[in-house]
């Protein structure tokens, strides 16, 4: 068995409920997504037992009626997993991972400045990328974006 099937296998061990969303994508990569509400344990185990302790990025998307957030994370070997979860826009809040890994600040200011998610627990700082004095109600990645001034999408 591979590295990445034993990962997944001891990953779908310990939350059974990852079976269908825990996949195997080619050597060296793997993808899951994982409900909102049991994020937090799964990305634990990910980090603390299997070993993903590098934070390559984290992407937001659009997805209409959610907002999606993939971690990108890495491990020995070359191994990546994109680990998914999603939140709906009416709710669109997620918890920082800046416990564990500081640096995914800057990432989760990006989220909620370009796409208006919410983390709990990022502590207060400045805005980024946005300027401070740009509208707090705007957020120019939401694909129903439309600028204010109505001039075209110029940021």
């Amino acid at each position: 068995m591979s590295c990445e099937e034993d990962i997944r296998q001891n990953t779908i061990r310990q939350f059974d409920f990852l079976k269908d969303f825990f996949k195997v994508i080619r050597p060296r990569r793997l993808s899951a997504e994982v409900a909102r509400d049991r994020f937090s344990e799964v990305f634990d185990f990910l980090v603390h037992q299997e070993k993903f302790n590098i934070l390559c990025t984290i992407t937001g998307t659009d997805e209409g009626d959610d907002l999606g957030f993939i971690y990108h994370l890495a491990r020995e070997g070359g191994i990546t997993l994109n680990l998914k979860t999603r939140a709906p826009k009416s709710d669109p809040v997620i918890r920082t991972i800046t416990a564990v890994f500081p640096g995914a600040e800057i990432y989760e200011r990006e989220i909620v400045d370009l796409f208006g998610a919410k983390v709990q627990g990022l502590r207060k700082g400045n805005r980024y990328p946005l300027t401070d004095d740009w509208p707090a109600d705007e957020h120019p990645l939401r694909k129903d974006w439309k600028p204010a001034n109505g001039s075209g999408g110029e940021m």
